[in-house]
């Protein structure tokens, strides 16, 4: 424990000192000795005003710590694992939130009018670095709202053909990020699907149509992968939680034999309804990701996600360190899982097969 003293300034006043702001002085002291004596005035003077100055200037000289602005359409508790990835990432990179770096968060809450006005609080906050999350939506109100700060994306479309960069390998401008690729996944999903359900020969599709180019592209794919299984598809859509409650409805009149849900960040906020939804209804679905395994879905086949917000984290760390966007080639999501929920196929009657089981990264019992 640090000794304190109180000295009397020239001017009266006290002033209280450390033992830490003792060490200098006496150093000094020890020098100006050797040179000759100190007339008691300079002493005092010198003792009174030292301790304060120093810590001051000490002070002055510390570098403030960056500000990552962090701007998502969802809500923070949607995302719990993903950031976990993230913050990971940048410690991966020597930066730890709170320590030596802050991050700004700004939540749409699915109210996705209102990411605009979020992205440009963050501009005018003059944060280091943007992170859009949430879909393409968050990234072109970040886009949007600054040419200069450096912003980093995820999204599971293709960032070239919704123009949020130039090309994969040189995005140029102030934007780069990380393709999840979970929409270029559907035929796969779909096999996966019939292997598990393999007396399945009419799917339901649920889509978000205000995901316009979402919904097109897997359409497209989901369409072409049915055509050559033989399965009969109907394509249900659902953008708030009526729609969702009128979608099961739907399947109520229609029973499909099986669900299939397109990857979308609105449906995968909407998990849990989703899952229970299924399970009461007794189908068989397939998910585009582990989030909806773990909330008591069947099976999902996707991107790590968790990796790819690490990997998020790594690029965001890098620019704070002087990488520039434009030569950050946009990662390519190249790790996928296939997780399978033993509990909920032992409760809607499904025997999974081993062959299945044993490509499972993951089963939950």
């Amino acid at each position: 424990m640090q000794r304190i003293c109180l000295l009397m300034t020239q001017s009266g006043h006290r002033t209280t000192v450390t033992e830490s702001h003792i060490r200098p002085l006496v150093l000094v002291l020890a020098v100006l000795s050797l040179g000759g004596g100190m007339r008691r005035r300079e002493l005092i003077a010198l003792l009174g005003s030292a301790p304060i100055a120093w810590p001051l200037a000490a002070r002055a000289q510390q570098p403030a710590m960056p500000v990552i602005g962090f701007v998502d359409s969802r809500s923070p508790d949607a995302l719990t694992e993903r950031l976990r990835g993230f913050r990971q990432g940048l410690k991966d990179t020597g930066h730890v939130e709170g320590e030596n770096v802050a991050i700004e968060y700004r939540w749409a809450e699915n109210q996705f009018d209102r990411l605009p006005a979020l992205a440009a609080d963050l501009v005018r906050r003059q944060v280091a670095v943007i992170v859009a999350s949430g879909g393409p939506a968050a990234a072109f109100a970040a886009k949007a709202a600054t040419t200069t700060i450096p912003i980093v994306f995820s999204t599971a479309e293709d960032p070239v053909r919704r123009g949020l960069v130039a090309s994969i390998a040189r995005p140029g401008g102030n934007l780069t990020g990380i393709n999840f690729f979970n929409n270029e996944l559907a035929t796969k999903q779909l096999e996966l699907l019939r292997e598990l359900a393999p007396a399945a020969t009419r799917v339901a599709v649920l889509v978000n149509p205000a995901s316009a180019t979402n919904t097109e592209s897997t359409l497209r794919e989901v369409e072409s992968a049915a055509r050559a299984m033989r399965l009969q598809i109907q394509v249900l859509n659902a953008s708030n939680s009526r729609e969702i409650d009128a979608a099961f409805a739907t399947f109520m009149r229609e029973r499909p034999d099986a669900l299939f849900v397109n990857g979308d960040s609105f449906l995968n906020v909407r998990r849990v309804q989703l899952v229970l939804l299924a399970g009461r209804h007794g189908l068989p679905a397939i998910y585009s990701s582990r989030e909806y395994a773990e909330a008591g879905g069947l099976m999902s086949y996707g991107s790590d996600i968790t990796d790819a917000y690490r990997q998020k984290g790594v690029y965001v760390g890098r620019i704070l360190k002087g990488a520039k966007p434009a030569d950050m080639p946009v990662v390519q999501a190249s790790k996928f899982e296939l997780v399978i929920n033993a509990q909920t196929a032992r409760m809607l009657g499904i025997t999974v097969p081993p062959s299945l089981l044993a490509r499972a990264d993951e089963v939950i019992e």
